[in-house]
């Protein structure tokens, strides 16, 4: 391994404020709203455009060198009445950057004393969260919005007492990936509030006309709600504070149930397993024939990818929903990577305990540390977004994509990683991705596997 260097190159994350927007367009009639310069917004429209094949309107409160020095808060204030007047959203998610935080900036005192300047008007929701880059990750972002909004319309309902439904707070997963989320508590005939729900907001129908906020998205009714939830499914891990559902357990006693994400079929059963605790319901069939497809289909892979080394990278709970999945598989992960802080580690060493040994664990990595330890291991796969396709060609290492952002292949927002049907399609591509490098690199070819 290289000596540690101070600069960051080729950063394995995204920015903090890209993902309170993307949890902003998770809510119905919401609009993302960015308080820092217009190139901010126009970097994240950027990545999320080519991931999600969505027009992705975010806006700006356009800051100048002016700004810089004497302050934000009236373009914000502008800001927000020209969204109203163009968007009409019932919410806007205002999210800080960088150079707003270093200046001062307050998002809750601004929009105070702009709620009580324009009382007079019909105004959407303001909710705000504090993100700037230098303190997290997009995976930072995500879960902050969501604590945010949770701790500005949970309870504010007069309706207080406990119903069945149950909230689930998906954490960063694909569009196709919450839809199918959405159809295992539906098998069991359970309702659910789901925050954020970008399954129809970014993977839309075709429209006729341009709509200027998508539609789809949970209702800030529904979240108003969560307080009197039977219970709260939560997926990944959480700095202090970023908790939606520990808040809700906390403030309203609403149990809270904190998972890995189902990627895999220990994550899936433990799921399956705690829908089960909290409504008593027996297992539909329809998952007791899904778990015995992926047990055939590991069996059946098992030849091809047994010992075979892997390379993990991106987002802390993708990385370690990964890696747990591949102990299951007999591919052995050598490398898991990410650009975020949560005790990454700890948690590998956890989920590897008993079924493989820990792969090297980079913690606050990017991309050239990452491939300078893949040159020295020799993995004989990756798994990641597109950023690491650079270290793909270079060093001859077939990449499977997973995880955002994916802006070099067709379909990111359909890959489905989640429940044993998500376990499965991965384990075909895994399965594939090793035959497909079998038959190019051996000089008899092979026509039949």
């Amino acid at each position: 391994m290289a000596e540690n260097h101070v600069s960051t190159t080729n950063a394995c994350k995204m920015c903090t404020p890209m993902g309170a927007s993307l949890a902003f367009r998770g809510v119905k009639g919401s609009m993302p709203f960015i308080h820092g310069s217009q190139g901010c917004a126009t970097y994240m429209r950027r990545y999320i455009i080519s991931h999600f094949r969505e027009p992705a309107d975010i806006a700006s409160s356009s800051l100048g060198e002016k700004h810089a020095v004497f302050g934000g808060a009236p373009n914000l204030k502008k800001g927000i009445l020209n969204v109203t007047e163009k968007y009409n959203p019932e919410m806007i998610g205002i999210a800080s950057t960088c150079l707003t935080e270093t200046i001062g900036d307050d998002l809750k005192m601004i929009t105070t004393e702009f709620l009580s300047e324009f009382a007079d008007l019909d105004l959407p929701h303001l909710v705000t969260v504090s993100t700037p880059s230098y303190s997290g990750t997009h995976l930072n972002g995500w879960k902050l919005a969501v604590r945010s909004m949770i701790e500005k319309f949970a309870g504010s309902s007069p309706a207080l007492t406990a119903d069945n439904t149950i909230n689930i707070f998906p954490n960063f997963l694909s569009p196709a990936d919450i839809r199918l989320l959405s159809g295992i508590f539906r098998e069991y005939g359970l309702k659910t509030m789901i925050l954020p729900n970008i399954s129809d907001t970014l993977d839309s129908p075709s429209w006729e006309e341009y709509i200027n906020i998508p539609e789809g998205g949970t209702s800030v009714n529904e979240i108003a709600l969560a307080h009197r939830s039977g219970a709260s499914i939560e997926f990944g891990y959480f700095h202090k504070g970023e908790s939606a559902g520990s808040y809700l357990e906390e403030n309203f006693s609403v149990k809270n149930y904190n998972l890995l994400p189902p990627v895999g079929m220990r994550a899936t059963d433990a799921l399956l397993s705690a829908i089960e605790e909290i409504t008593g319901l027996e297992r539909p069939q329809r998952f007791v024939n899904e778990r015995g497809r992926l047990i055939d289909a590991l069996v059946d892979g098992h030849k091809y990818i047994n010992f075979k080394k892997a390379l993990v990278y991106g987002d802390e709970d993708f990385v370690v929903s990964m890696v747990s999945f591949l102990c299951e598989t007999g591919v052995k992960p050598v490398i898991a990577a990410s650009g975020g802080k949560a005790d990454l580690r700890k948690r590998i060493e956890a989920i590897c305990e008993g079924f493989c040994p820990c792969p090297l664990v980079l913690e606050d990595s990017d991309f050239d540390t990452i491939e300078i330890a893949a040159a020295d291991i020799k993995p004989d796969l990756m798994i990641g977004n597109s950023k690491g396709f650079k270290i793909s060609k270079k060093l001859g290492i077939p990449l499977i994509r997973a995880g955002f952002p994916i802006h070099d292949r067709f379909g990111g927002q359909r890959i489905i990683t989640t429940g044993y049907e998500g376990a499965l399609s991965l384990l075909d591509l895994i399965v594939n991705t090793a035959i497909t490098t079998l038959q190019e690199e051996t000089r008899v070819g092979y026509g039949y596997m």
